[in-house]
């Protein structure tokens, strides 16, 4: 959220793309290899066991994380130890040329600038506690949304996708979602779009069409599900801090005609409805709530307002691990690994990463 709220085939083949002609570090990051926007992984190469601890964080630019805070971030992964790392707000921009057609599973490095800036990424994840991740993209055109998936080579999916679809070759619009099948579930990292403040396409409308497909997706799955990321949702009163300011926020005074769409983006009547039908109609519950019954003012939000202004201390919860019913039992924990008003945890972002472990699936 913005701080101001404004399959794999068995046989598919493998070799190892070469990320830029510059700077021969970048070709031994990844093994890759994209056929028509889906990702395969060689079947000698089968994982030997499935993820069962997942983190997932809106880093508010991946970039500027590992200029400023990677020290932070990186000693929580390396004490964590997840299998899967889901990463919202990339903010880097897709490989291509101005003007011309662009690839979202490939950071941009056709200008010095741009190359520079995937050295600083691609040298992070070939170091420790990244180096035996393999990364995923779904980036934007610009420096603007974006997502990333880091999976630990010994839990290799079936097949990665960037789509709700699963199926289409290719990435939803501005790298918003990063799909990866395992043999019993799904994981899924979503960077939902913001509701926005007033009903045009690029707010109410969008967010609509959002939730109508998620609905989509969710009952049509024929295996569980581990849901991830920003979901730009708090669904309930105990998931914010402050609920009275945030039914009653406005935008230069503006009131929506439809009382159900007012109020601070996230929180509206219309999006805490549409998500419990989500859930509801999907068979899923929300990880974080099922241990965390209670609302906690100190650990319970992941995202934090700007420290000076009016929405100092105000918090939401709106980064989520949301999993099948039938994934329940196996929940081990789920928590927020940040706190208080003056983001202690957050890794320099303005939302906190969350953990998900699970006991092991098979």
């Amino acid at each position: 959220m913005k701080r101001f709220f404004q399959p794999v085939k068995e046989d598919g083949s493998f070799k190892k793309p070469s990320l830029s002609s510059a700077d021969p570090l970048l070709s031994t990051v990844g093994d890759l290899v994209s056929v028509a926007g889906i990702h395969t992984v060689e079947a000698g190469e089968r994982e030997r066991r499935e993820p069962c601890k997942f983190l997932t964080w809106n880093a508010n630019s991946l970039l500027l994380r590992m200029k400023k805070d990677l020290p932070e971030f990186s000693n929580l992964v390396q004490t964590l130890d997840p299998d899967a790392i889901a990463i919202q707000e990339v903010r880097m921009p897709a490989a291509g040329p101005k003007g011309g057609q662009k690839n979202p599973s490939e950071l941009k490095d056709d200008t010095c600038s741009s190359r520079e800036e995937k050295q600083v990424i691609m040298r992070v994840l070939s170091s420790p506690p990244f180096q035996n991740y393999r990364v995923w993209w779904s980036l934007s055109d610009s420096k603007y949304a974006g997502t990333a998936l880091l999976i630990k080579n010994h839990c290799k999916p079936k097949k990665v996708s960037f789509s709700l679809d699963g199926k289409a070759s290719k990435h939803e619009p501005d790298g918003r979602v990063i799909l990866a099948e395992f043999e019993s579930f799904f994981l899924l990292n979503t960077y939902v779009p913001n509701n926005g403040w007033k009903d045009d396409e690029n707010s109410f409308q969008r967010r609509r069409k959002w939730d109508k497909r998620m609905l989509e997706f969710v009952v049509q799955l024929d295996k569980p599900l581990i849901w991830c990321g920003d979901l730009n949702v708090s669904h309930q009163d105990i998931d914010v801090s402050h609920p009275d300011f945030f039914s009653n926020a406005k935008l230069n005074g503006y009131i929506p005609p439809n009382k159900e769409d007012c109020g601070q983006p996230g929180f509206t009547l219309s999006e805490r409805r549409r998500f419990s039908n989500i859930l509801s109609q999907g068979k899923l519950i929300d990880a974080y709530r099922f241990i965390h019954k209670e609302q906690d003012m100190e650990r319970g939000f992941s995202w934090s307002g700007n420290p000076v202004g009016k929405y100092r201390g105000k918090r939401m919860r709106i980064d989520y691990f949301i999993v099948s019913e039938k994934l329940k039992d196996k929940i081990i924990s789920c928590d927020k690994h940040g706190h208080g008003i003056e983001l202690e945890g957050f890794c320099g972002s303005d939302h906190c990463p969350v953990s998900l472990e699970l006991s092991q699936l098979t």
